[in-house]
């Protein structure tokens, strides 16, 4: 990943958020929403019928937001919640990609 790096935030509860923040211009912007598609992807894949509220029970949880910011220059946040099991898998997967 060039782009995403994912800070880890833990809860109280077993629950774990990996946060991702980009902001670059907007010549940069497809390769920053490739990187998140390549992390979504991994997850559906891994987790395919586990996604939705954690607090309902499932595996994983995800919540992306997209912003113009002044001159053009484009803010992408991907927030992930996810279960020990989750957890696990992404760091073997992306754990290079932390803070």
């Amino acid at each position: 990943m060039q782009y995403l790096s994912f800070d880890l935030g833990e809860s109280g509860d077993g629950l774990t958020t990996l946060e991702a923040m980009a902001s670059t211009s907007a010549a940069q912007h497809a390769t920053v929403m490739a990187e998140v598609q390549q992390v979504l992807d991994w997850a559906w894949r891994q987790f395919p019928h586990s996604h939705g509220p954690v607090d309902d029970g499932n595996l994983w949880d995800h919540d992306l937001q997209v912003t113009v910011e002044q001159g053009g220059w484009c803010a992408v946040t991907l927030t992930l919640t996810g279960s020990a099991p989750f957890v696990a898998e992404f760091l073997a997967t992306f754990g290079e990609t932390l803070e």
